[in-house]
């Protein structure tokens, strides 16, 4: 569903992208023009739990805040059969003329060294297979798909025969989005500013295939602020350039308000960043995490389970305290 008149107001905006975000080769179509807007999800978990919940003092700031804004979906081993998982979002998605956030969860031993957020398919047979379904399920519908947070940082606990295994999945993933979603703009997770050094992570994503994706994703689940962000990604982009291009990237901003305190695990005090739009530092600043689900047992979150919403976390995140 193309809207001739985003299409120009677009054209006009792609003048000022920086130029590091220019060389991205234009081997699929633009969901983005496609589509009227961003979607929002009306079963995201806080507006579940807003619905359940109406007398609650915090739910009104909880729907209005967090539920009512363009958030990413995240699907995994819990989601069932994945075809239809994904095939359902993206068509309800379809419907409203607005494009969908996915983001693929399922590596075999995934985050292996954080350790809170364990699972993932049985085997790399499976995983490429679950894939598979979740690319062809999108089809020709537009949506943006960003693939399995930490893959690419996580290799510190890891032996090289893992290694190669896990580029090996990654880099067959992001074929499987050029071949069977034309018009999904797929993006490898790069990590963030605090974690892995541009050159190596840079080499990272070109053996994953990042050539064959839209770009990389940063600070997916993390908190460090917009600019720092921008100026890691560019850094990457450029190192990029040393494989022969560049890519765009996107920075997740639902809880990088406050920025960092060093930690990742629910720590207090943080907020939520700026509402996913296009732009602003990069091509796309996403909700990719859901601002008061949990990272895992640890932090605020002490008692949860990774993915669980924690309203009184949330609620603290719209104040920033």
């Amino acid at each position: 569903m193309r809207h001739p008149v985003l299409s120009r107001v677009l054209a006009a905006l792609a003048l000022t992208v920086p130029a590091v975000l220019l060389g991205a080769p234009a081997a699929h179509a633009d969901p983005v023009s496609q589509t009227s807007g961003f979607y929002v999800n009306p079963y995201s978990s806080p507006a579940q739990w807003a619905a359940a919940n109406p007398g609650d003092g915090r739910a009104a700031a909880i729907r209005a805040s967090i539920a009512q804004k363009p958030m990413a979906s995240w699907f995994g081993n819990w989601s069932g059969d994945i075809g239809g998982a994904v095939g359902g979002y993206v068509g309800a998605a379809d419907a409203a003329d607005k494009l969908p956030l996915l983001v693929a969860y399922n590596l075999p031993g995934r985050d292996a060294c954080g350790g809170h957020s364990g699972g993932g398919a049985g085997s790399v047979a499976a995983y490429d297979a679950w894939i598979s379904s979740f690319a062809a399920a999108i089809g020709n519908r537009p949506a943006v798909v960003v693939l399995e947070p930490d893959a690419l940082g996580d290799f510190n606990c890891m032996d090289q025969n893992r290694i190669n295994e896990r580029v090996g999945m990654l880099s067959r993933a992001v074929n499987q989005f050029r071949a069977k979603a034309p018009n999904t703009w797929a993006y490898l997770d790069a990590g963030n500013p605090g974690w892995i050094d541009a050159p190596t992570m840079a080499q990272r994503l070109n053996t994953a295939g990042v050539a064959n994706a839209r770009g990389f994703a940063l600070n997916v689940s993390n908190y460090y602020t917009t600019g720092e962000n921008s100026g890691h990604g560019n850094r990457i982009a450029a190192e990029l350039q040393r494989y022969g291009y560049t890519k765009p990237f996107v920075i997740d901003t639902s809880r990088n308000g406050n920025g960092s305190n060093g930690q990742w695990c629910n720590p207090a005090g943080r907020r939520l960043g700026t509402p996913t739009q296009l732009g602003g530092g990069a091509e796309m600043l996403l909700w990719l995490k859901t601002p008061g689900e949990s990272d895992g047992n640890c932090g605020v979150g002490g008692g949860s389970s990774a993915g669980q919403f924690l309203p009184e976390v949330a609620y603290k995140m719209i104040f920033g305290y």
